[in-house]
């Protein structure tokens, strides 16, 4: 058995290895379908499999020739089948990377590196894999392979990794830089472009050039991407890089994509306001006026220790103390490297107590920053603060305080930063408590209950500390507001279902449609949270409000499902790629999205190419069916299109089905946006116990289409009864 599977593994590299040659010479001309590219998107999924057994290998090969291992039969069979495993699953990886390269936004210098570095690994281990059988193979040569070829496998793997995530990504904890301080600090360099970098470099750099976009400098951020310039200087309300920001986070075109570390509420805002203010690359921090938000916000966003060094009285904690105390919900950190000042962040607003609180006993004199936003904190909870001595920024965004325990933080004395966004703190709270404070000298405020005037009182009372109030809605600077989103719980429903729609920005007015057309400010029907669906409804609305521009227009179906089967099973097999949960999948409850491609979502969507999506359902009480609607995706550029018919099939045996009605969507008639829609329609009622549903993939996709007459991709998510 052992000899069999040795056998094919080593045709097989034999194959892999031609089979690459063959991909070389006609790269040029290789196109990669649709359904072949998730392979390809596999290739950093298994490269560091291969790259383990290949190094573990070669270091083997390295020491193979001592006296005690070549005489010892185990470790030569062993390494013999260790390397052979590992340049198969090499030969895998270089034929997925080479897959992977076909797709848009790999380019620049890097990738010829990346590649040809992978494809001399594979085939230099092959090379030696079949040699070191021979005679002349002795431990100079081993040695001397393994050594190359474990070289040429980090350099694939380091140059995999700058095309991943930038051409530092290995050595910038070692290269930081020194801290700039404030006075000398220019904004795009020492603000906006560390944002851009730790958020959006590592899909738009000069070696992965999604969009055809990079961020890198200033030349090509000036020049924007395939779809336009990225931003307009001094209107950030039309600018394009803040409206992919903006979109759902579900969006097929938000940014950064879905899975990628998201931007927070504060660079967000000072990516606003660096292109309201014109988008200068050169202004230093300090040559902007000491109240204007861009500077106040730059300010703070600067690192403790920027503008001076920090010293502190205090030792250090004990390292094995604060690994304890680090948990999946909350990080220790130090503040700066080398001090002993410690930056506590909390996580998962579920697993957040008060005692959390009260396990950082250990630690209470060197907490110098501590963040709670959105935690569930509390005014009593306010009291416990007081252990961290030495405490001086406190963040308690979007917490439950109300102001009334703010009383208790004035006992800390070094306290210099209050964050209270988000709260219900009002001027009556802060008027009463703020003399209090000893050493406060910032006090954020955005998104609470006082107003400009409220704000601009304290600040005129207090001179020393400043009362950071971000945007206010004012109707000065107008912003676009958010499309409106969906709070139901789910879209589908087999009652009379009350819309809910709502809007994070107050007093805005949600205006909508159920015929497909644009809502309008003015005649288009008021959304008060009374709208009751008794059938399946399409909404589009869109957010208005004085002062802002309209929102983009939001799409909701709401799909109403009066049966649902007791059992369903398919009649034909599905499409490899996708599965999903079988006949599971079109009663489970779960929609799914673009792209139907991606590991995020391909498990909601179950395809067809070849043959018919055939199911059989089983009712155990006899019902009244008069309608049949499947959801599915429409993606024309990727080949993907409403099935040519749909087949409804009934009776009270599944071996006596008859024929009840045969429902033909329309068809696209040139390239389109994307979208997801439910088609299907009513026919004459039925009483059936067993429905089999015949829905037929388009066999030959229309002459427009540049795969024209090859069978088209279905996919279906939902299917409805009614």
């Amino acid at each position: 058995m052992i000899r069999k599977f040795k056998y094919i593994a080593e045709q097989a590299v034999i194959v892999f290895a031609i089979f690459i040659v063959f991909l070389l010479l006609f790269e040029s001309k290789l196109v990669i379908p649709v359904w072949l590219q998730p392979i390809g998107r596999m290739h950093p999924m298994l490269l560091h499999f291969p790259i383990v057994l290949m190094l573990l290998a070669l270091g083997m090969e390295f020491f193979r020739f001592n006296p005690a291992n070549s005489n010892n039969t185990f470790y030569r069979t062993f390494l013999t089948n260790f390397w052979l495993i590992g340049i198969l699953l090499a030969g895998m990886t270089v034929i997925m990377g080479l897959f992977l390269s076909k797709e848009p936004g790999y380019e620049g210098e890097v990738l010829p590196w990346h590649k040809w570095t992978g494809i001399a690994a594979f085939f230099l281990a092959a090379i030696g894999y079949w040699c070191r059988t021979m005679s002349w193979y002795q431990a100079p040569i081993a040695k001397g392979l393994a050594l190359v070829t474990s070289l040429l496998v980090v350099l694939a793997g380091h140059y995999g990794a700058v095309l991943t995530h930038g051409d530092n990504f290995i050595t910038a904890p070692v290269l930081k830089s020194a801290p700039v301080s404030l006075d000398e600090a220019i904004v795009f360099n020492d603000v906006i472009q560390p944002i851009l970098e730790q958020k959006c470099v590592s899909c738009h750099n000069p070696d992965k050039l999604k969009g055809e976009l990079v961020l890198t400098n200033r030349q090509s951020i000036l020049k924007g991407g395939k779809t336009g310039k990225l931003f307009v200087a001094g209107q950030p309300e039309i600018s394009l890089l803040l409206q992919r920001i903006h979109l759902p986070s579900e969006d097929k075109k938000h940014m950064p994509p879905l899975g990628k570390s998201q931007l927070n509420p504060q660079e967000i805002a000072l990516l606003s306001l660096w292109i309201k203010a014109n988008a200068d690359f050169t202004k230093k921090v300090k040559e902007l006026p000491a109240n204007d938000s861009l500077r106040v916000i730059a300010s703070s966003f600067l690192s403790p220790g920027q503008s001076e060094e920090a010293t502190f009285d205090f030792a250090a904690a004990d390292e094995e103390t604060i690994q304890k105390l680090t948990t999946e919900f909350r990080s220790i950190a130090p503040l700066a490297r080398e001090s002993p000042a410690l930056a506590v962040n909390f996580f998962n607003k579920s697993a957040y107590t008060s005692q959390k609180l009260k396990e950082l006993e250990e630690i209470k004199k060197q907490v110098v920053f501590l963040n709670l936003a959105k935690m569930p904190v509390k005014d009593a909870d306010l009291a416990q603060l007081t252990a961290f001595e030495n405490l001086q920024k406190l963040e308690l965004n979007f917490t439950d305080i109300t102001g009334k325990g703010l009383k208790e933080l004035t006992k800390l004395k070094q306290l210099k930063n209050l964050s209270l966004s988000g709260t219900k703190v009002n001027f009556k709270d802060l008027q009463a408590v703020i003399p209090s404070f000893k050493s406060l000298n910032t006090v954020v405020v955005w998104n609470t209950e006082l107003t400009l005037s409220e704000i601009q009182q304290l600040q005129k009372t207090y001179p020393n500390i400043r009362f950071i109030e971000g945007f206010k809605d004012d109707g000065s600077n107008p912003i676009k507001l958010n499309p409106p989103q969906v709070k139901n719980k789910s879209t589908i429903f087999n009652e009379p279902l009350l819309v809910q729609l709502s809007h994070p920005v107050k007093g805005v007015q949600i205006r909508y449609t159920t015929d497909g057309t644009e809502p309008d400010s003015i005649k288009s029907p008021l959304f008060t949270n009374q709208t009751l669906i008794k059938e399946s409804t399409s909404i589009r609305a869109k957010a208005y409000k004085n002062g802002w521009f309209g929102s983009d227009a939001a799409d909701f179906d709401f799909f109403k499902r009066t049966y649902k089967p007791d059992s369903a099973h398919l009649l034909l097999p599905l499409n490899r790629v996708h599965q999903a949960d079988g006949a599971n999948t079109f009663f489970d409850g779960k929609l799914g999205t673009f792209n139907a491609n991606s590991p995020a979502w391909a498990n909601n969507w179950a395809g067809v190419r070849n043959n018919d999506l055939a199911l059989v359902a089983e009712f155990k009480k006899p019902i009244l069916l008069s309608s049949v609607e499947l959801r599915i995706m429409e993606e024309t550029e990727t080949g993907i299109f409403p099935p040519e018919a749909i087949e409804v099939w009934g009776g009270n045996s599944p071996d006596q089905l008859k024929k009840i009605a045969v429902l033909k969507p329309s068809m696209p008639t040139k390239y389109r946006t994307h979208l997801l829609q439910s088609v299907g329609g009513k026919f004459k009622p039925q009483t059936i116990s067993y429905l089999k549903i015949v829905a037929k993939p388009l066999a030959k996709m229309p002459q427009w289409h540049g795969s024209k007459d090859r069978p088209a991709l279905l996919l279906v998510d939902e299917m409805f009864f009614n």
